[in-house]
């Protein structure tokens, strides 16, 4: 059984994930505890940025300091689902079929430029990442327990790649954009590979697979007042009702909302939800899940500014503290 730990510890055992995590990637504070908050609240995590910014780097540091399993998939143009999942190979010496897992079968899985692989191979990720399982030939195989993807995006180029549709965006629990580093961010991304004297950079764990589990268990204890949880769900509505948006925010959105939110809770060290953490939570949990009118679209809004709209318009419980 697991341990049981405390908002206190969870809150140590995060900021050193992170300590750890930051050594290495460079100018991404934000982001990463965003992703980490994604992770630890069981959802799923991607990144969409241009090429270059250290968007595999942060995935792997982040699977090396919480000690899971991982591995890497490069989507390209003819990767098949069966790639992902696994397949039935004929054994010759039992004259049987054996089922070979694919690289779905870890704990943390890293797909990279997801939006260059078909449709359909993209599609074999959406079972697995909804319920922690393939189907390969009408036989259901359970994934590893914690299971998570981290996958990697590029916006900016259009031949020979296939965007997401929005149901696979959706599994997503946040989308996060990296941004160029500062001047002296990128100095320090330099000196550290000078320092290291190889490509490769190795982060040890903080903790392992069993105690994120035991950590995922303390986020689910938080208490959460229901004014925040109306709250999460006004968000969600005022995106279905705003002018430049054609589909908004589905209830899954509003969960998702509150459950890193929650996590974000954790990692403050507190035990309670505040409105702040919702506020913090909104864009990279509620952008990618909005499509836009046409008119929007041609008008250049961007999601994200439409949910920064809806989170300055819409108004906050008054109080919400900690369990009586």
């Amino acid at each position: 059984m697991s341990e049981q730990l405390q908002v206190e510890d969870v809150a140590a055992l995060s900021r050193e994930v992170l300590e750890r995590v930051g050594r290495v990637v460079v100018g991404m504070d934000d982001a990463l505890e965003l992703a980490l908050a994604a992770l630890l609240a069981g959802g799923h995590v991607l990144f969409e940025d241009v090429p270059g910014l250290g968007k595999t780097l942060a995935a792997r540091s982040l699977a090396g300091a919480l000690g899971l399993e991982f591995r890497r998939l490069q989507c390209t143009p003819d990767l098949l689902p069966a790639d992902i999942t696994g397949s039935f190979v004929y054994d010759p010496a039992g004259r049987t079929f054996e089922f070979q897992p694919g690289p779905v079968f870890t704990s943390l899985l890293l797909a990279d430029e997801v939006n260059r692989t078909p449709p359909k191979t993209q599609s074999a990720l959406l079972e697995a990442m909804a319920e922690g399982q393939v189907t390969v030939e009408g036989r259901s195989y359970p994934l590893p327990q914690p299971f998570r993807v981290i996958a990697t995006s590029n916006p900016v180029e259009h031949e020979g790649t296939y965007a997401l549709p929005e149901a696979q965006l959706d599994r997503f629990m946040v989308r996060l954009a990296v941004g160029y580093p500062d001047r002296a961010q990128e100095q320090r991304i330099l000196l550290n590979r000078v320092g290291r004297r190889q490509e490769a950079a190795h982060v040890e764990p903080v903790v392992d697979a069993e105690r994120v589990l035991a950590v995922q268990a303390a986020v689910e204890a938080v208490h959460v007042d229901p004014d925040v949880a109306g709250y999460c769900v006004d968000l969600a509505v005022a995106t279905r009702a705003h002018p430049s948006v054609q589909v908004g925010a589905s209830p899954r959105g509003s969960q998702a909302l509150l459950l890193v939110s929650r996590a974000l809770a954790v990692l403050a060290g507190r035990s309670y939800v505040q409105p702040e953490d919702v506020k913090r939570a909104a864009v990279p949990v509620l952008a990618h899940r909005l499509v836009l009118t046409t008119d929007a679209w041609a008008a250049g809004i961007e999601t994200a500014e439409v949910v920064r709209g809806v989170v300055a318009t819409v108004a906050g419980p008054a109080t919400a503290g900690a369990q009586a």
